[in-house]
């Protein structure tokens, strides 16, 4: 179906995030913390609109609207609506409204909270801009945004060195994927001739079909694996905690760390169902799963035990987008959305309860239900769907998914549907923890007297842990207004759901008794969680070694290998920069030619009268003469043979004007240089050794020639006189002038010539300044009588 062209108000719902970031600071200064209020205002309204969506995309259309950005480039500001674009749309702005309310509250009275909301706006319009671009380049464009405006907040405790590390860390991973994911794109361009993601999804076949599928889906891979912080790249996203809460919050569940999932379901009804895709992202998700939940149930720090668990719930995302099974694709947007919902509630909640206890510590924590009752109900609710327990969004998403995995394919069916349980009940773990542990049992003393958050802390823990149970109870409407539309985005056909919270039948569903399997092995694993914590921390010291250290490894490594380099490049010589100089362009000029074995046919020597061979002898001999000269001077002087002989075959060849100016040139070139160099205090000969002479004669040889041939290239394709016909035609009528070729330097090409001309007088300053320069004064200065000697020197010399 051919995308409805709509008007430009989705457009600007994409760029007015952009225009709050403007507003924010101001704001803030005048309202304080309660900027949250009419700044959050932005975000409802652009939920409000892509609700507007929800009716048609569930009907099967889809939207485009456009504005030109580079045409000559064929890149646009484009948007592309469906059912994935909506949902994440009204993701990033439903909970992104909250965010800025829980900002305002939880960093109220910071000195920096204006620049903070300006910030946290950037990173919204970049994500928004991500999942609804139509245009491959501008998709990128947002895609290194997010990196950038990420690297911002997640560094904004710029004064903390751990900040700081995570952000770096942060931005070198996702910002090294996002430049594959260039070189993907491109490739796609290229390949298929198509630059809009619509396009794209009309063909889906074309890719696949062609024979740059593998580098295609490996530079694809490259961005999502890295943004979606997929094994072994997951190390950065535990670290970017070290963000302010309403940054991990937002990070966590619907913004960036999500993008990776977004260009994969996007991306699979072109890539995807190949035997390469699903082998790879099964892989990879699956071992990230396992990864990240082990890791979370080592932590004691709720935020990192959230954070390990995003990990988690990212490769099982990953891993259900890979099988390309309907079933388990359906799993999988169910999952995303119970997870954007329950994740962003929970984190809020142990920032909340970092904000007003003083700790995040679970050790150090207890008894808090009386003091947080809000905050403990939310927890309940949000964890409850974390869990996959019943009547939630979560549990429903957990029963999907497992159909799609035991209802996959033979051979895959079983290691998914084991490693999805172990996972999930590992994920029971977290959530119960992060629950209880902190509400439940004894009061322990907190660093701060604990007690409950204003409005602003609690606002969003409450909506969203509430949304998770409110649409599980509505499943049939959930499933056809959200669901159905984007499993048909992702799968490439329509689909119909007919999701219900409560299982229909109970005998033979494999599904349920995988639930329950789940919900047991979870329950008796947190009876054990001590035990289990104690003993994976045992594990992992023995093995000492992680990505996380790998990847200061390799920084230092980077550094070490630059400085290297640097050292062997950057000598302070002059005579190494103009060899490697050339050195490189020759390798510039006739590896092409080597490659694609295209030099150009030599031409036939031409029958040259005498006095013709008579100035190729003069140049020949001028050669010679620099060669064997004993001085500089005498090389100097030798090289200005080599202008007049070009100057005289100018002249023969009909072109006195360029003659003249040749002549003018070598005359001043070589008095100028010859004024020099009896200026400056250099040995009068080269003392170079002889492998250094002959790497040199070797680098000059290259470069004649390859710029010889490529003269000769040149030449010998077909004459456009079409420059020359219009120089001709206009150099009277529009410049006035009869000498074609003092018009085109004067007028045509006029901003040039006076560029060269400020180039001459620069070039001559500097000849000035080295003339003046004394590396030996003829006297030795006096030192100064006093203190105050220098200071009156200097006074001296400014009125002179």
């Amino acid at each position: 179906m051919t995308p409805a062209v709509i008007d430009d108000t989705t457009l600007y719902a994409v760029l007015a995030p952009f225009a709050a970031a403007v507003v924010a600071p101001f704001l803030t200064r005048w309202l304080k913390h309660n900027a949250a209020w009419p700044l959050a205002i932005v975000p409802a309204l652009m939920f409000l609109h892509f609700t507007g969506f929800i009716g048609p995309v569930s009907e099967g259309q889809t939207f485009t609207a456009a504005m030109a950005w580079a045409p000559a480039y064929n890149v646009e500001f484009s948007v592309y609506v469906d059912g994935l674009s909506t949902l994440f749309a009204m993701l990033i702005s439903g909970i992104g409204t909250f965010i800025i309310l829980y900002a305002g509250g939880y960093l109220k009275g910071h000195p920096q909270q204006g620049r903070f909301f300006s910030f946290l706006f950037l990173f919204m319009g970049a994500m928004m801009g991500l999942v609804l671009c139509n245009n491959l380049i501008s998709l990128f464009i947002f895609w290194e945004l997010t990196s950038i405006t990420s690297f911002l907040l997640i560094g904004f405790d710029h004064l903390r060195a751990a900040s700081r590390r995570a952000a770096i860390q942060a931005l070198v991973v996702t910002g090294g994927g996002g430049l594959a994911l260039l070189a993907g794109f491109l490739m796609i361009m290229v390949t298929t001739g198509k630059f809009e993601m619509s396009a794209l999804l009309t063909d889906p076949k074309v890719i696949k079909n062609s024979g740059y599928y593998l580098p295609i889906f490996l530079l694809v891979l490259g961005g999502a694996f890295t943004k979606s912080a997929q094994f072994p790249f997951h190390f950065w996203l535990p670290n970017a905690m070290e963000a302010p809460t309403p940054v991990s919050a937002y990070l966590h569940s619907a913004t960036m760390v999500k993008a990776g999932v977004y260009l994969l379901m996007r991306m699979q009804p072109v890539l995807g169902g190949t035997e390469l895709w699903t082998t790879v992202l099964p892989i990879f998700g699956g071992l990230t799963l396992l990864v990240g939940t082990i890791l979370a149930v080592r932590q004691t720090d709720l935020k990192l035990m959230l954070a390990y668990t995003t990990v988690a719930s990212l490769g099982l995302l990953v891993m259900l987008t890979g099988t390309s099974h309907e079933k388990a694709l359906e799993g999988a947007v169910l999952y995303l959305l119970a997870h954007s919902l329950f994740k962003g509630a929970l984190f809020m909640v142990a920032g909340t309860i970092d904000h007003e206890a003083g700790t995040r510590d679970i050790t150090k924590l207890g008894g808090l239900r009386a003091a947080m009752p809000i905050t403990f109900i939310a927890a309940c609710l949000a964890s409850l769907s974390m869990a996959g327990l019943p009547p939630f969004i979560g549990f429903i998403a957990k029963e999907v998914l497992y159909y799609g995995t035991w209802g996959w394919l033979e051979f895959w069916g079983l290691p998914l549907t084991i490693t999805a349980l172990v996972g999930n009940a590992l994920m029971l773990v977290i959530a119960a923890a992060v629950a209880l542990k902190p509400f439940l049992g004894p009061k322990v003393e907190t660093p701060k007297h604990a007690h409950e958050g204003p409005i602003l802390l609690y606002a969003g823990p409450v909506v969203l842990s509430v949304l998770g149970l409110g649409l599980a109870l509505v499943a049939s409407t959930t499933g056809n207004l959200l669901i159905a539309p984007t499993l048909a985005s992702v799968s490439g056909k329509v689909v119909e759901l007919d999701l219900h919270l409560w299982p229909t039948y109970i005998w033979g569903n494999v599904a349920l008794y995988l639930s329950l399997v789940t919900i047991g092995l979870g329950i008796f694993l947190f009876t054990q969680l001590d035990r289990l914590r104690d003993l994976i921390a045992a594990v992992l010291k023995a093995i000492g070694w992680g990505p996380d250290k790998g990847f200061d490894q390799f920084v230092a490594g980077i550094v070490s290998f630059s400085s290297w380099i640097t050292h062997r490049l950057q000598t302070g010589k002059m005579q190494t920069y103009m060899l490697l100089t050339f050195a490189f362009t020759a390798v510039a000029v006739l590896l092409p030619g080597y490659l694609t074995n295209s030099f150009p046919a030599m031409p036939k020597m031409p029958d040259y009268r005498f006095y013709e061979w008579g100035i190729l002898l003069i140049a020949v001999l001028g050669l010679i003469a620099v060669l064997i000269a004993k001085t500089r001077l005498t090389a100097i002087v030798s090289l200005g043979i080599q202008g007049f002989a070009v100057a005289l075959i100018f002249m023969m060849f009909g072109a006195p004007d360029l003659s003249f100016t040749q002549f003018m040139v070598e005359t001043l070139s070589v008095v100028i240089l010859a004024l020099v160099m009896t200026r400056l205090n250099l040995s009068p000969r080269d003392h170079r050794k002889g492998i250094d002479i002959a790497l040199t004669a070797v680098v000059s040889v290259a470069v004649g020639l390859g710029l010889m041939l490529t003269l000769l290239a040149i030449t010998q394709q077909p004459f456009d006189s079409r420059l020359s016909e219009f120089f001709t035609e206009y150099s009277r009528s529009i410049a006035h002038g009869r000498n074609i070729v003092n018009v085109i330097l004067v007028d045509f090409r006029g901003f040039d010539t006076l560029g060269e001309i400020a180039v001459v007088v620069l070039a001559g300053l500097c000849v000035l300044a080295l003339i003046r320069v004394r590396t030996k004064p003829d006297k030795p200065e006096e030192a100064p009588a006093s203190a105050e000697a220098p200071l009156a020197e200097a006074q001296t010399g400014e009125a002179r």
